[in-house]
């Protein structure tokens, strides 16, 4: 699928790849952090939440500042969300995963773009109950850009994205309204139907079924975790189809060709 390098070149870049992961978790956590405070995400120093005080290189390297500090702010002693942590070392542990599965090639700077959207959007609705429009619109047009440097029959893999998009949307879409219907209330946000739709695009039919599949099984565990307090039951889906996406995208065909092997 990639271009074959030498070994050394090869470790090289994976250590490249996971250091690059670990940055993009921070930017996007710090991004995210952002956006759900209506703060800048572009302008302005890093601070300590607690005291102020404006972080300095050896409080901002990924992962290994948290450690080093041992999880508190250098000044005050204030704790460092885990989750910090937790999204930086999760985010290169999946660029890693995606850069050996799909080696030197479009394709892993494709999925890296969209994990990376797909971080932004579990994080931020975790804590605004909301997908950001225009991250789900994003997806979609890096779609279209890299049909081309995708490599492989272009038209066949548009005319199964579109088809994934249509089912996939279209069917949470119907699914939502009759179980707003019965239940009295709305039972599936917009935002989570459009995210669907997008990420249909990259699966497909067969890998989408498995994305559903993988997304409804990880938001009954969230559901049981992560639920607000006063929110009538309501929990963020976005992490969870997330999670989903992530795990067809990356061994959605050889699960489904392993499940095959045992049935037939």
């Amino acid at each position: 699928m990639g271009i074959e390098l030498p070994l050394a070149a090869d470790i090289y870049v994976a250590v490249l790849v996971f250091c690059i992961g670990a940055c993009l978790g921070s930017f996007i956590t710090c991004a995210a952090d952002r956006y759900v405070a209506k703060e800048s995400v572009l302008k302005g120093r890093s601070k300590c939440p607690v005291c102020g005080h404006t972080l300095g290189f050896f409080d901002l390297i990924p992962i290994f500042s948290y450690l080093f500090l041992r999880g508190r702010c250098r000044r005050c002693a204030s704790p460092i969300p885990m989750r910090c942590f937790f999204t930086e070392l999760l985010t290169a542990l999946v660029l890693l995963a995606t850069y050996l599965r799909c080696g030197f090639s479009f394709v892993t700077v494709e999925y890296v773009f969209l994990f990376s959207l797909l971080l932004a959007v579990a994080l931020i609705d975790r804590d605004t109950m909301e997908i950001p429009d225009g991250l789900v619109l994003a997806g979609a047009i890096a779609f279209l850009i890299f049909l081309y440097p995708h490599g492989g029959d272009i038209l066949k893999r548009l005319g199964d994205g579109v088809l994934g998009a249509l089912v996939y949307g279209g069917g949470m879409l119907l699914l939502a309204l009759l179980m707003d219907r019965v239940l009295g209330k709305e039972s599936l946000g917009g935002g989570d139907i459009k995210l669907f739709a997008m990420l249909g695009l990259y699966t497909g039919l067969a890998c989408g079924l498995l994305m559903l599949l993988i997304s409804c099984i990880t938001g009954l565990l969230f559901s049981l975790t992560v639920r607000k307090k006063g929110s009538g039951g309501e929990f963020p889906f976005g992490p969870a189809i997330a999670v989903g996406a992530t795990f067809a995208l990356l061994v959605g065909q050889d699960f489904i060709g392993w499940y095959l092997s045992l049935i037939l």
